[in-house]
């Protein structure tokens, strides 16, 4: 086994440790390192895929001989580039934006843009190595990338948000395009976002190109469904893991972590599967609700008024819970619980987390947000025997339903909600499929996250061959 990962940062590049360079696998790794310092969550990503490919490479020596470990944690191209704009007091801020666009073998470059003051390069290049693997195992043709900024729309006014998306959008439309790079939305970028993105690109390439941008407005380009789809998708997804072991989620007690879009959508699709989501979060606590969350007041607080989620609290009252400063995973500490869903953030949910879930009984987890399970606490499942859906296979629903606004935009047809729906439940069906019969071929039944590794992993690298030396 190559270089351990327990908790994030992960493997920073300073005092690891390879001892021996035994095999292909620990000699990438240590390029990787050493040619990407201090990017802890970008090394994080690596080591996680890397970790399932012993047996890949050893079926596939042409991987090897083709350097494709080499070539894939390489982006294709990686965009830095200053964004001034104007306050609203008259002077002048300056960010930084970034589009690391990683691998285009099998389509566009396809992932979101993340508006947050946490943004750096390496966490844009997690992103977009993970988005390599995730878009691969929708089946549709996209590729992997990721951009954002150091900026945080928190506090700002409209007119504030609107200058600096023109400004960001002033650079970055030179290297996008709808058979080029499309971007979407992801954490601070809203459809408000992204229709000043898209008027600015509009404006200045002088064309109406739909398919540049996905999460548009419905009236003027969106798909319906691509809201609700990420958090929809999680729970097909959980659902169908479920059913493999001959469970479901009728009946079953779930913690969600977060209250955004994706907690929100994936808490109303438990409900409608008969499930009931017991424990929510946000940054300044959780809430524990034994009857079951009311999710039109928590949708009400946190997307309407926009406030703390103590307020569900306060004004639900009965047997509710706020644990000021704590995270939802808390609220396992001697409850029954039979499902995990972290929707919130990366590294969100810890060793001693998983351990608490373990013992309240959880059965499944499965990633909302883009890795928010630690490498320890994902052993602490895989070892306990809890079914673990890795966020590239279960939160692939968001990116599948931006295909499936790309393809609208392209015959300039319009879906009903219920056939985008539908579709995308097909969708998750086909990822949980094609995980789970690849965890079979290669020796480990039921282990979702080899299955999403090398499923997704062997359909880029192929398509890479095929296309030679680029």
């Amino acid at each position: 086994m190559f270089c351990g990962v327990d908790e994030a940062p992960a493997c920073p590049s300073e005092g690891v440790r390879v001892a021996h360079d035994t095999t292909v696998i620990d000699r990438v790794y240590a390029e990787v390192l050493a040619r990407n310092p201090g990017e802890g969550e970008f090394h994080q990503a690596v080591h996680e895929v890397f970790d399932s490919l012993d047996r890949v490479l050893a079926k596939n020596p042409h991987y090897v001989s083709e350097s494709v470990l080499e070539r894939i944690c390489e982006p294709e191209r990686q965009i830095i580039f200053r964004v001034p704009w104007v306050d609203d007091a008259g002077r002048v801020q300056i960010n930084r934006g970034f589009r690391v666009q990683f691998n285009s073998a099998l389509g566009p470059y396809k992932g979101g843009l993340r508006f947050h003051p946490s943004v750096l390069l390496g966490t844009v290049k997690f992103l977009g190595f993970e988005q390599i693997f995730k878009n691969a195992l929708t089946g549709m043709p996209i590729g992997g990338g990721k951009g954002g900024s150091d900026f945080d729309p928190k506090g700002k006014s409209d007119a504030e948000i609107m200058r600096f998306c023109q400004s960001f959008m002033t650079e970055a439309y030179r290297h996008l395009g709808e058979y080029t790079d499309v971007p979407a939305g992801d954490i601070g970028v809203g459809r408000r976002e992204i229709g000043y993105l898209f008027g600015q690109y509009k404006r200045i390439v002088n064309r109406y190109e739909s398919g540049v941008l996905t999460g548009k407005g419905i009236t003027w380009g969106g798909s319906l469904v691509r809201t609700e789809a990420t958090g929809y998708g999680l729970v097909f997804f959980t659902q169908r893991m479920l059913e493999q072991s001959g469970r479901s989620l009728d009946g079953a007690r779930v913690l969600v972590s977060g209250s955004g879009n994706v907690a929100l959508y994936a808490m109303e699709k438990v409900h409608a599967l008969g499930g009931t989501v017991v424990g929510a979060s946000d940054s300044g606590g959780a809430i524990y609700d034994p009857n079951g969350i009311d999710i039109d007041l928590l949708r009400d607080v946190k997307e309407v008024r926009r406030e703390r989620i103590s307020a569900y609290a306060s004004e639900k009252g009965m047997d509710v819970e706020y644990r000021e400063g704590a995270n939802v995973w808390q609220v396992a500490d001697g409850a029954s619980i039979d499902v995990a869903l972290p929707c919130a953030t990366q590294n969100e949910l810890g060793e001693d987390d998983a351990r608490l879930l373990v013992a309240s009984g959880v059965r499944a987890v499965a990633e909302g947000a883009n890795m928010p399970t630690t490498p320890a606490a994902v052993r602490v499942f895989r070892e306990a025997g809890v079914l673990f859906g890795p966020g590239k296979a279960a939160n692939a629903g968001g990116v599948a339903t931006s295909a499936l606004e790309m393809q609208q935009n392209a015959s300039r047809d319009s879906w009903s909600f219920e056939h985008t729906e539908e579709r995308l439940s097909d969708i998750m069906d086909g990822i949980h499929a094609r995980c789970a019969e690849t965890a079979d071929e290669y020796g480990a039944p039921g282990d979702y996250v080899i299955g999403a590794n090398i499923a997704g992993f062997t359909r880029v690298a192929d398509a890479m061959l095929a296309l030679g030396v680029i």
